[in-house]
């Protein structure tokens, strides 16, 4: 574990530092739609100086119920392939967007554990997406497994991956 000057570890406070100086130089607002993480990525974001002009907004989904009802997610990608699936990620990146002012959205869905793993879904399996404003593009997804790792060392790995994705 790195060492902690803020709220949140080091390692985190400088890569959120990192994308808000970024975003900020390329004139970007930023959406989130966690789930696993429960808003520990906009946290971060937020531990920074200067980070309102950054971030539009975060939504913190973590039943399949505020999935559907505050991004839009349908009820049949989550029945078909589940809260941690691409498919669910990329929908809450869409929705994001939809709901906010931002120029990229990323959407992060997991099983943090201890429990809730499955044979095809382990516990420290997680799903992101991205989605940016006027991109048609095909879908922006990744699957992790932080395979071996307690429930704050996959929430904390998720964090990061979560933004890193938010670099231009």
């Amino acid at each position: 574990m790195t060492e902690q000057s803020g709220l949140l570890p080091s390692e985190i406070e400088e890569l959120a530092r990192k994308v808000v100086e970024a975003n900020a130089a390329a004139g970007r607002k930023v959406a989130l739609a966690e789930s696993c993480t429960g808003g520990l990525v906009a946290a971060a974001i937020t531990e920074i100086p200067g980070s309102s002009a950054v971030l539009d907004r975060g939504f913190v989904t973590y039943s399949n119920e505020a999935k559907m009802e505050s991004l839009d997610v349908p009820l049949d990608i989550i029945e078909t392939f589940g809260a941690v699936s691409i498919a669910c990620v990329w929908a809450m990146a869409q929705g994001a967007l939809k709901h906010s002012n931002a120029d990229v959205a990323v959407a992060i869905s997991g099983i943090a554990g201890p429990g809730g793993g499955t044979t095809l879904k382990p516990v420290g399996t997680v799903v992101f997406a991205r989605a940016s404003r006027g991109d048609d593009a095909k879908p922006e997804g990744e699957l992790k497994v932080f395979a071996d790792m307690n429930r704050a060392e996959v929430r904390r790995h998720a964090a990061l991956c979560a933004l890193e994705l938010l670099l231009p």
